[in-house]
């Protein structure tokens, strides 16, 4: 390979030639230096060694290099287990709506009052449901998982036993937000549970157990209210959920370890205090007593984060996750939720008072009709997912490299996560329109129930498509 080189001066010729009988010089300046100019010629091999674009690996330096620490110490079938255990704790807060549509009317005659100030308690309900969270994510990322369980049960039992023996309508108006403070944090802080016990790669099917929960409740919860109401009357329905929070409350006393990571690390950090305590950590604990890393960390008064900064406790902010809404997309995909949630709840707050009053339906029989819009946000859930999945293979086969996948930066995520939705929103203003027609014609009660069973499979699955984790 060849360069230019220097220029260098290079002294008057020494030729017997006068120089001022060269051509093209004269005698004025035949005694002044000439420049000129070399080429220097590189060797044709260099001397390092090429580029090599292969990053070297670990144990190419260390071969004695221990692999990284796992992310949790729980084992896949504890992972599962754990995951139960908060997927059937969230479904009270499904359960706890639900289940009280088909009291709607009897509620109405027996505190003697408008069907409209008792759907004022759904409402009131839905409101708390948006606030509370906020404060419960907050206080379990500074306390524990356990404390704020805890308080949830203990909360939601208190309103369900207060509704079961209350005589005035505005007792429960604030007994229902009560109950609404306690259960709305269940499905939150059931995802932050998993969250903090396995990556993001093991998420898909533990939040798909999360989320079956859930649907479970929209399904059997109006048909167990709807039996309890015309069987024993509408005050069962809330001494049933004593009984089932309250076992529950003691199943997760008992069997659910602290899993904040705050706290724990990966889970085998130990925690004092009484109330962080289970049958799983006195297990574990007792058979590393004396390990190294499994020193006690004293809640409030120096707790240790991961990276080994002091940690103090604050009043939680509820106004914390506001700036997930200045950005664009986490606004757009909160905003679509949220709409789907009204629309849905829209839908089935009305259906209840509807089947009695236009159909003439006992309330057993107004239970049963939430089956097909439970029936559909199952199946939309399920295929939804599928669907996400499929899409994700078949865009990653469309850019024909090795090396392109959804981790990729030129991946399209955004417009293959979202594919479907605009289909979905159109199913679900169709069957907002036909159900309203329907009722106002009073057609047959087979056209209300295929409206409510295609509005719950496409709002189903738009949450599937909104928030499914773990997708490959």
């Amino acid at each position: 390979m060849a360069s230019l080189g220097t220029s260098v001066l290079k002294p008057p010729l020494t030729s017997s030639t006068p120089a001022s009988s060269r051509p093209g010089t004269s005698s004025a300046n035949s005694s002044a230096p000439e420049l000129t100019t070399t080429i220097a010629i590189l060797p044709s091999k260099p001397d390092f060694p090429p580029f090599d674009p292969k990053p070297p690996m670990q144990n190419d330096f260390n071969p004695n290099l221990e692999p990284p620490p796992p992310y949790s110490i729980f084992s896949p079938r504890q992972k599962l287990v754990v995951t139960l255990l908060v997927s059937f704790a969230a479904m009270f807060s499904t359960l706890s709506s639900f289940i009280y549509y088909p009291a709607l009317v009897p509620l109405s005659e027996s505190f003697g009052v408008s069907l409209g100030l008792i759907q004022l308690t759904i409402t009131s309900y839905l409101i708390i449901a948006g606030i509370a969270p906020a404060f419960m994510g907050d206080m379990a990322d500074q306390s524990g998982r356990r404390p704020v369980y805890m308080l949830m049960f203990s909360l939601m039992i208190s309103a369900n036993v207060g509704i079961s023996v209350v005589e005035r309508w505005e007792g429960l108006l604030v007994l229902r937000m009560v109950q609404s403070a306690g259960g709305s944090g269940l499905y939150g802080g059931g995802y932050g549970v998993i969250a903090d016990v396995a990556v993001a790669e093991e998420r898909g099917g533990l939040v798909g157990v999360l989320l079956l929960m859930t649907d479970v409740a929209t399904s059997l919860g109006p048909v167990v209210g709807g039996g309890l109401t015309q069987g024993l009357g509408w005050r069962w329905i809330f001494w049933f959920l004593v009984i089932l929070t309250g076992s529950w409350f003691i199943v997760i006393l008992i069997f659910l370890p602290e899993t904040q990571r705050g706290l724990v690390g990966d889970g085998s950090r130990r925690v004092e205090g009484w109330v962080y305590q289970s049958f799983w950590s006195v297990f574990y604990f007792k058979e590393r007593k004396g390990k190294k890393g499994t020193e006690a960390v004293v809640v409030g008064e120096k707790m240790e984060r991961e990276g080994g900064e002091e940690r103090k406790f604050r009043f939680p902010n509820p106004l914390a996750c506001l700036p997930v809404l200045a950005d664009r997309g986490s606004l757009v995909v909160i905003l679509i939720t949220a709409i789907n949630y009204a629309v849905k709840a829209a839908l089935q707050t009305s259906l209840d008072a509807q089947a009695t009053e236009i159909y003439g339906l006992s309330y057993l029989q107004a239970g049963l009709v939430y089956l097909p819009s439970g029936v559909g946000g199952g199946f939309g859930s399920f295929f939804a997912g599928r669907f996400v999945d499929w899409n994700y293979k078949r865009t990653v086969k469309r850019g024909g490299d090795e090396d392109f996948d959804k981790n990729s930066p030129v991946f399209p995520l955004e417009k293959t996560r979202l594919e479907g939705v605009y289909t979905l929103h159109a199913i679900t203003v169709l069957g907002i329109i036909g159900y309203g027609l329907a009722l106002k014609f009073r057609a047959h009660l087979a056209v209300t129930l295929l409206m409510q069973l295609l509005t719950g499979t496409s709002t189903a699955a738009t949450f599937v498509i909104c928030h499914r984790p773990g997708s490959q």
